[in-house]
């Protein structure tokens, strides 16, 4: 870790850092102060300063994940482009981006579907992981209105009922990605979220 590299908040968000990388390559199993020490090249006294213990550096290290993959460029918003209209192009544009489609979705994915067996054993954590899959669905549910008044999907149905639909169709397919991936390369996730859309959209 670079010495006196200047706040407490940077600081905290370099050792996050370390925390994605040991993650993203070892699982939880594998992730220790030590191990994290290791990777900023540090010493497990310096890590303790900003976090107490091996729980609050993960949990931070979770929210600024959070945080960093809010922030960044969303395919709702490509560079240099024009957003997807409103209804059901940004409800598939919302979706393809939980989806494992490149290696940085890919190392972010592992970290969030490692994160779920240490948050199912700790209520805190739990909380905060069902807090973010319920933002989640209220932006995929706005999209599903969306496309239900535009006449893309069915107008009877409950909106916020096809959005968890959708929600859990997508987490279920980033499972199988990672797990398979030359099963489920980015151009078949891809078909089948599109073959998904279509099914939905059948009723409309």
């Amino acid at each position: 870790m670079t010495p006196a590299r200047g706040d407490h908040d940077a600081r905290r968000l370099e050792v996050s850092e370390g925390v994605w990388r040991v993650l993203s390559t070892r699982g939880f199993e594998g992730l220790t102060l030590r191990a994290v020490a290791a990777e900023l090249g540090a010493s497990t006294g310096l890590l303790t300063h900003y976090f107490p213990n091996k729980r609050a550096l993960l949990s931070h290290a979770l929210e600024e994940l959070d945080r960093r993959s809010g922030s960044r460029p969303r395919r709702t918003d490509p560079p240099g482009g024009t957003p997807p209209p409103a209804g059901l192009a940004q409800l598939r544009a919302a979706l393809l981006d939980v989806l494992p489609l490149g290696e940085a979705d890919v190392a972010d994915n592992r970290i969030w579907v490692g994160s779920w067996d240490v948050a199912l054993a700790d209520p805190e954590l739990a909380g905060a992981h069902a807090a973010r899959y319920r933002r989640a669905r209220a932006a995929l549910t706005d999209h599903v209105a969306d496309a239900q008044r535009l006449g893309e999907l069915p107008a009877g149905a409950d909106p916020a009922a096809l959005a968890a639909g959708a929600q859990a169709f997508v987490l279920g397919l980033v499972v199988q990605a990672l797990f398979a991936p030359e099963e489920f390369p980015a151009e078949r996730q891809t078909a089948l979220l599109d073959a998904y859309l279509t099914g939905l959209a059948a009723g409309a």
